[in-house]
């Protein structure tokens, strides 16, 4: 018996032996797989976002909304008119389609920006509101300029109580105002972010009183940055950070905070025929002109007198460039500082006191932020070589030029353009409100087919340099078009000019020769 239990027991313990042998043997030859997973390299995007911890429940807006919510404001913007003055007739809430600013926001006194309407037969007085934030312990509060834009008073609704304000600065560019409050004490405020950090997709909530509906809270991301609609005074300074969170009339003005309570947008304006794309000025704009509204009440910018555009690929292959880096020059106008510097059309600029420009909008804002008087050195590239110019800037004025839209017949010579065009008689010139110095070719139609509709070409335009030659009439045009090689860019410098006497806009055209 004793045998037979020592046989049995002493093969249980071969068995476990050689179970454990195996096991060592097969993971040294690593017959046994280290996980479950796949390897890193077919992993789905989903197993990659949970195995990086970047995959995590939604967040929850009820404390950040609470934290905010008391240094948010709605407010309340009254203009006293003469009888029978200063009203668009017609149904409230109506936008007039003619008019672009009225696309992002109705007009004042028919329904404001959450306002009732502007009560009473007389029309004597127009009420419209909006929203804003406070910025600071002693009433700093900011807003929009167009919610309290030619106000007789103001008033500023936080907590229980209103408030009158005073206008400490505006800025039309920019669409900002600056408002001052005396509550008495000390109040919550909103610390401001840094837009520049905010990424496309991070999470924004809104707080404002759309439509009158005090402290409404909407949440969701940050769809595009850098967006230009075309509704402030000067659209050169337009960066909208354009977001899903709803906005509606009555949040202009209020803030748009990042998951820590940091203020990195104000709501400004929303698109009639859209769902959930509203757009919002940064917060770092708002920096940039802050001590300028509380200091003096307006803003002043650094002003070179140029016309400038980014470069696109085809543009900078027409340049012989192999990089898009650059702003380059569309027109220079007469007697400003760029001007007196020596800066011509055609020239890309390259570099702001040493500062490598990557687009328009860094230069633009370089400048503007020197502001006038300041002294900027430009390093440009004209006809292939650097030079440098040094530029005492001006203060930049507003803009306000419209493009003409009569067209007198004409002719096409070269089919595959799909433009039909004209010399630029005196004729033309006295009809169509062009100054007498306007030189080239003038557009009288353009095709929806011809590959210069899509680069932004339409009737009115005046074709005025070919590859950086001057046009002299349209015999001269079409030769110079006949004679570029197949495959090659034509860089086509268009203006574009404004009502009667009006200053040209300039642009460049760059197409393919087929």
């Amino acid at each position: 018996m004793s045998t037979h239990r020592s046989r049995r027991l002493t093969t249980a313990v071969l068995v476990v032996g050689a179970v454990a042998f195996g096991m060592v043997l097969a993971g040294s030859l690593k017959l046994t797989p280290e996980s479950v997973s796949d390897p890193a390299g077919s992993m789905s995007a989903t197993q990659a976002a949970i195995a990086s911890g970047t995959a995590r429940a939604l967040p929850g807006f009820a404390d950040l909304a609470e934290a905010v919510d008391p240094a948010v404001v709605s407010i309340q913007a009254a203009t006293i008119n003469k009888p029978q003055e200063g009203g668009r007739r017609g149904a409230p809430n109506q936008p007039n389609p003619s008019n672009p600013f009225e696309f992002f926001f109705p007009p004042r006194g028919d329904g404001g920006d959450g306002g009732d309407g502007g009560r009473g037969d007389s029309g004597r007085r127009q009420d419209s509101g909006g929203s804003g934030f406070v910025i600071s312990a002693d009433g700093l509060v900011v807003t929009n300029n167009h919610v309290i834009d030619g106000a007789t008073s103001i008033r500023v609704h936080l907590g229980d109580r209103d408030y009158p304000a005073e206008v400490k600065g505006t800025d039309p560019v920019t669409d900002l105002a600056l408002l001052k409050i005396d509550a008495g004490r000390s109040l919550r405020y909103l610390e401001l972010g840094n837009s520049d950090r905010a990424r496309v997709g991070d999470w924004v909530m809104v707080i404002g009183n759309p439509l009158n509906l005090d402290k409404t809270v909407t949440t969701g991301v940050i769809s595009a940055k850098g967006r230009s609609i075309g509704i402030n005074q000067d659209s050169a300074f337009e960066n909208f950070i354009q977001t899903d969170a709803a906005i509606n009339f009555g949040n202009s003005g209020g803030p748009v905070v990042n998951l820590n309570g940091e203020v990195v947008a104000i709501a400004t304006a929303i698109n009639y025929g859209a769902e959930n794309i509203g757009f919002c000025v940064p917060v770092n704009t708002l920096k940039e002109v802050l001590p300028q509204l509380r200091d003096k009440g307006r803003v002043s910018r650094g002003y070179l007198g140029v016309q400038i555009v980014n470069l696109e690929w085809e543009t900078a292959q027409s340049f012989g460039l192999d990089s898009t880096d650059g702003a380059l020059v569309g027109s220079v106008e007469n007697d400003t500082p760029a001007a007196r510097a020596g800066v011509k059309h055609d020239d890309i600029i390259t570099h702001a006191d040493g500062r490598l420009i990557h687009n328009t909008r860094e230069l633009i804002d370089y400048i503007a932020g020197r502001g006038p008087d300041a002294k900027v050195e430009l390093t440009i590239l004209r006809d292939g070589k650097k030079i440098t110019r040094e530029v005492q800037l001006g203060e930049r004025p507003g803009q306000d030029q419209q493009a003409s839209t009569e067209e007198p017949e004409g002719k096409r010579g070269i089919d595959w353009l799909g433009v039909d065009y004209r010399d630029l008689t005196d004729n033309v010139r006295q009809g169509n409100g062009l100054p007498r110095d306007a030189q080239g070719v003038w557009i009288t139609d353009v095709e929806a087919e011809s590959p210069l509709y899509d680069e932004g070409v339409r009737a009115g335009d005046v074709i005025a340099e070919v590859n950086g030659r001057p046009v002299e009439d349209v015999k001269d045009f079409e030769q110079t078009v006949r004679n570029a090689k197949a495959g090659s860019y034509l860089r086509l410098y268009v203006v574009r000019y404004g009502g009667r006497g009006g200053e040209g806009r300039p642009f460049f055209a760059v197409v393919r020769v087929p």
